[in-house]
């Protein structure tokens, strides 16, 4: 696994959880909003990679403490060693969250009929027709994000969608077709828009209401 960060322990990751987070390295996307900007390139920075034995490690050391660990990035269906790392985790007893921008439905499929998500939280960009304007994409393949939508919703794991409000960028118009794209009966939350580490250099000064 290329991994680029750990948080040994968070209060807000995991609903209901306390939990540890991992992030991975690299993303097909490139959301002028996104503001994990070192997260993005699919080669690591030699300096702010993290070892894969020692998260497993300190995990192993603080299992009975955590309730689960989420698996963040970048994308993290984007790693051929995810569903050997998983395992990894569930291993030691831990609950798995997985955050996915839902480009790779073939991945989330397998990984849910292995049974080794307990949670999966998918970001919902923009209204379908802007999907690729919004995800720094010449041609974004719409029809597999909303392939993940529907799998997701049908799967019975504990899910959300989330989108980020980004005012600079969507209309209120366009929220609600956002809306209007989440599956009945699933959870839907907005995320606030941090501005100032954007990857979009244009959004840094952007002044969001408080």
């Amino acid at each position: 696994m290329k991994l680029a960060g750990f948080v040994p322990l968070s209060l807000c990751d995991y609903p209901g959880r306390v939990a540890a987070v991992v992030f991975t390295q690299g993303c097909n996307f490139r959301c002028p909003w996104c503001h994990n900007g070192h997260l993005l390139p699919l080669a690591a920075d030699p300096a702010q990679a993290v070892s894969e034995a020692h998260v497993l490690s300190v995990l192993a050391e603080r299992r009975k403490r955590l309730g689960g660990v989420v698996v963040s990035g970048g994308e993290p269906t984007l790693q051929p060693a995810l569903p050997r790392f998983l395992r990894s985790l569930k291993a030691l007893g831990l609950d798995v969250k997985l955050d996915t921008n839902g480009s790779h439905p073939q991945v989330l499929r397998q990984l849910l009929a292995d049974r080794l998500l307990d949670y999966v939280a998918m970001d919902v960009k923009a209204p379908w027709e802007r999907y690729a304007a919004l995800t720094g994409q010449s041609v974004c393949d719409v029809a597999a994000v909303q392939a993940s939508l529907a799998l997701i919703a049908a799967s019975g794991v504990p899910h959300a969608f989330r989108t980020t409000r980004v005012d600079p960028l969507l209309s209120e118009r366009e929220y609600g077709d956002i809306r209007t794209q989440i599956p009945l009966g699933s959870t839907h939350t907005w995320q606030a828009f941090r501005p100032a580490y954007s990857h979009d250099p244009a959004l840094r000064t952007v002044c969001c209401p408080q």
